[in-house]
């Protein structure tokens, strides 16, 4: 299945939320219109699909890499 618009703008998003001014969640809601616990959902989902690696790999690689040591660090 190929990636959505909303899909794409979340991997852009996640790739440059750092130029963002403010607190990332404000960004999230202003930039996305979604809640930072949705995009969250979505983002996880995101980065498990083969078109999300092929899209942008350096990023859902980083972010795979990113959640294991977070489920490595809590002991789930």
């Amino acid at each position: 299945m190929p990636l959505t618009d909303r899909d794409r703008a979340i991997l852009a998003f996640e790739a440059e939320w750092r130029r963002h001014v403010g607190a990332k969640e404000e960004a999230i809601r202003d930039d996305l219109g979604i809640s930072p616990a949705r995009y969250y959902q979505l983002l996880g989902r995101l980065i498990e699909t083969a078109e999300a690696q092929e899209h942008d790999p350096m990023l859902v690689k980083r972010l795979r890499r990113l959640r294991e040591a977070r489920v490595s660090a809590t002991g789930r």
